[in-house]
């Protein structure tokens, strides 16, 4: 019975040691396939936050773009204000001289249009400057007239009435300066009047001088 028994137990042994190395085969067969599914799945994870990082650089890069793209749009962005104060201190000294010169000369041209629509000389424009300004250089004028009216005839009617439409203006004259006080709707209603009465004296005046 032992020798039959002996014989039985190495084919087994056999069997068996064949089986561990295929078990171990078959283990280092799977232990790579894993490893490779996980080289595999590493891979892409790295993958997709490389996509991600890129994507999120460009969408930074397009928001830079856009900002700088609105900058140069905004007149008044910081990196203009700079361009123009660059300009400016370029242009500021050669074209200062020319601003003054026109500026000036605009100046002269309205002052002597307001000089004569008073009737004055321009150097006198500062003398008639307040609200009532038109009104006192038309009381100027009017006794300017009563002067050449006084030099051409010395007869008694004509002292007579020099005398009175001086003291009318003398005191429109006062009422014109008065006025300049007041509110701004009473002055005008008291322009107005004076204006009425200015304008009968000019009558008067221009008929003492022969002018229909």
């Amino acid at each position: 019975m032992g020798l039959f028994t002996k014989r039985k137990r190495r084919p087994n042994r056999r069997a068996e040691a064949k089986a561990l190395k295929h078990k171990a085969a078959m283990e280092a067969k799977l232990g790579a396939k894993n490893e490779r599914k996980r080289h595999r799945t590493e891979a892409r994870a790295q993958r997709k936050v490389a996509k991600a990082q890129i994507a999120t650089l460009q969408a930074e890069e397009k928001a830079a773009q856009k900002a700088a793209a609105r900058a140069e749009r905004d007149p008044f962005s910081p990196g203009q204000v700079k361009k123009y104060i660059g300009v400016a201190r370029v242009l500021v000294p050669v074209l200062a001289p020319l601003a003054y010169r026109g500026a000036t000369y605009v100046r002269g041209q309205l002052d002597a249009r307001k000089a004569k629509q008073l009737g004055v000389g321009v150097n006198q424009l500062g003398d008639y400057a307040g609200h009532g300004g038109r009104l006192q250089a038309r009381i100027t004028n009017t006794r300017a007239a009563l002067d050449k009216i006084a030099n051409g005839d010395a007869g008694k009617d004509t002292q007579q009435f020099l005398t009175s439409a001086r003291n009318r203006l003398d005191a429109l004259d006062s009422a014109v300066r008065t006025a300049d006080q007041m509110p701004a709707a009473r002055r005008r209603s008291v322009h107005a009047s004076i204006a009425t009465e200015l304008s009968k004296i000019e009558a008067d005046v221009l008929a003492r001088l022969g002018v229909a």
